[in-house]
């Protein structure tokens, strides 16, 4: 992981490397911490479909999404889309004059050719914290609004596999029209630790997770890598886990919590994964 142009850099290592790796050479490689930091926006680059994921915090003034000299264009989303996620306090975006209020759990997606875009709190003692998510783009799909309130949820597993959760679909085929970019974010109730049962993986798109609504003292065990070969992470409240196309994802935290999907590739269509049986992981 390098900064270049004012903006991270992460290779996501291979399945072979990734063999080889130990624990902090795994979270180098896998993990994003500290993206939420007052009056800043952190930018960080992957090569998964050329993701970037970012963090922004207004408190004491808002802040304008600059793009980065490594990205080599006049404005972030020359040739990019981006979904937004507010997972703090009451907020504002501003794109190009028009602004848009989120309350937590509101998203909206900026469309191809969005030039100015910036974000700002209602109250600086509870800021908003916005998470975004950036693939690029070939085409111009209306900047949306999504209210949470306005989503119908699609509640999945059972109390007895310690799985119930809503899921809540923003960017979507059927829903707000991007080009590649999906995203959603998944609650879970009360009781159940498992997300994202059974695991999977899907050759077509990377996926990218947030964790967040977590408390401080608990951490998610994140599963990763190939189904034959499975590691873990121990994720906190805010991080971001990046998982290949060839590695699962699956989690069981040790105490309530929310996290953010979002992904980016040739398909967008969310059933299209190829489940593992817990059984057959090692």
């Amino acid at each position: 992981m390098e900064r270049y142009g004012g903006m991270r850099h992460i290779l996501v290592p291979d399945s072979q490397r990734y063999a080889h790796m130990n624990t902090g050479e795994l979270r180098d490689s896998f993990l994003i911490a500290s993206l939420f930091t007052a009056d800043t926006i952190n930018l960080n680059w992957c090569d998964l479909d050329r993701a970037i994921i970012a963090g922004a915090v207004p408190t004491s003034r808002p802040l304008p999404l600059l793009a980065s000299e490594a990205m080599r264009c006049e404005y972030f989303l020359q040739r990019r889309e981006l979904g937004a996620l507010n997972i703090g306090g009451a907020g504002t975006i501003v794109v190009d004059g028009v602004r848009y209020d989120l309350a937590n759990g509101d998203g909206l997606y900026i469309g191809l050719g969005s030039k100015d875009i910036t974000f700002g709190s209602v109250a600086a003692r509870e800021p908003a914290k916005f998470y975004l998510l950036s693939f690029p783009a070939h085409r111009q799909y209306p900047t949306t609004l999504i209210r949470r309130d306005s989503i119908t949820p699609l509640d999945l597993g059972s109390p007895a596999g310690s799985n119930q959760r809503r899921l809540y679909k923003y960017i979507h085929p059927d829903g707000v029209k991007s080009c590649q970019l999906v995203m959603g974010f998944t609650r879970l109730a009360p009781g159940s630790v498992w997300n994202t049962m059974p695991p999977h993986t899907h050759l077509r798109r990377s996926e990218i997770y947030l964790y967040f609504d977590l408390p401080a003292d608990a951490r998610v065990l994140h599963l990763m890598g190939r189904p034959d070969e499975t590691r873990h992470l121990m994720v906190a409240d805010g991080e971001v886990v990046l998982s290949p196309p060839w590695s699962i994802h699956a989690g069981a935290g040790t105490a309530a919590y929310s996290f953010c999907w979002g992904m980016g590739g040739e398909n967008q269509q969310f059933t299209d994964m190829d489940g593992v049986a817990v059984a057959e992981l090692r």
